[in-house]
Order: C-alpha cells, then structure tokens, then sequence
C-alpha cells in the first residue's frame, strides 16, 4: 500500500515550534537516557517528535507510529508534561495522548503501511522529515502508536 499525498511548496522544520530551553531540557533527557545518541542526533530526534505529535493531533484515529528514534524524543517530551501540554495546546489546540492497547493488537496494515501513512501525515501537515530518522517503525506491544520503550516489548 502506498499513501501519497500532495506535498506543501515549502516544508518547515518542526524544531521551530519547540522553545529552545525546551528543546535543551530534551536533548539533554534524550542523550542521558540514551549514551548512544549524540547531541546534534537528539536535537534532530527533537524535531522529528514534534512534527510527529503535530500530525497525529491533526489526524487523530489514523495509527500513526514514530520510528525507534522518533520514539525516545516522544517519550522524553512526554515526560516533561508541563511542556509537553503546552506545546499541544499551542501546536494542536489540545493534549495529544498516548494510548496504551492490549497486547494482541497490532498496527492496520502493518508496520510498512504504517510508516508510509505517518510519513505521508507528517509532510501533508507542512513538515519537513529527516529520513534517517525514520529508518523503521517502532514494534511496540504496549500502545496504538507505536512506541518502543514498552515494558512488554520482549514477550510475545
């Protein structure tokens, strides 16, 4: 299945709609909680993760999942909740929730599908993506949405 919609003229770097000492607050939560990540990769992962929270607000109920990487820059925003409710309100005009499901419950159409259906949302909300952050849909066995730090992310 491939999703295509029509791309605006000019995509805009999500990063500009967080505060830059939010985007500080998070790069510092993202690389501490993943030595691995450089700074300049957290910074990209940033504003990959508000692009990606921007179009699930203006889909909402469209299965949209973040990459692994796009995923740990969700999580830390997440767990700033001051921040994060604020740029939702800001960017959305309401709180985007993460939505646990049940275990058995999988992605419509598959991981590949639903890559191509965020990518797709993500570029029809004006959004430039980084493509090397977005190399593989998380498989998370805990939320709609796809995050990959679950808990039950091991069990099948």
């Amino acid at each position: 299945m491939t999703v295509t919609l029509e791309r605006p003229v000019s995509a805009t770097d999500a990063l500009a709609l967080v505060a830059p000492e939010v985007a500080d607050r998070l790069v510092r939560r993202i690389t501490a909680d993943h030595p691995d990540i450089t700074r300049m990769t957290a910074r990209r992962i940033v504003g990959q993760a508000a692009a990606f929270i921007a179009a699930s607000g203006q889909q909402p109920g469209q299965s949209l999942a973040p990459s692994k990487l796009v995923d740990c820059g969700w999580h830390a925003f997440i767990l700033h909740t001051v921040d994060y409710a604020a740029f939702c309100q800001r960017v959305v005009g309401r709180f985007v929730h993460h939505v646990p499901t049940g275990e058995d419950e999988s992605l419509p159409g598959g991981a590949q599908a639903t890559r191509e259906r965020t990518l797709a949302a993500i570029a029809a909300a004006g959004y430039t993506i980084d493509d090397e952050l977005w190399g593989a849909t998380g498989e998370c066995s805990q939320c709609h949405a796809g995050c990959t730090d679950s808990p039950n992310s091991g069990k099948k």
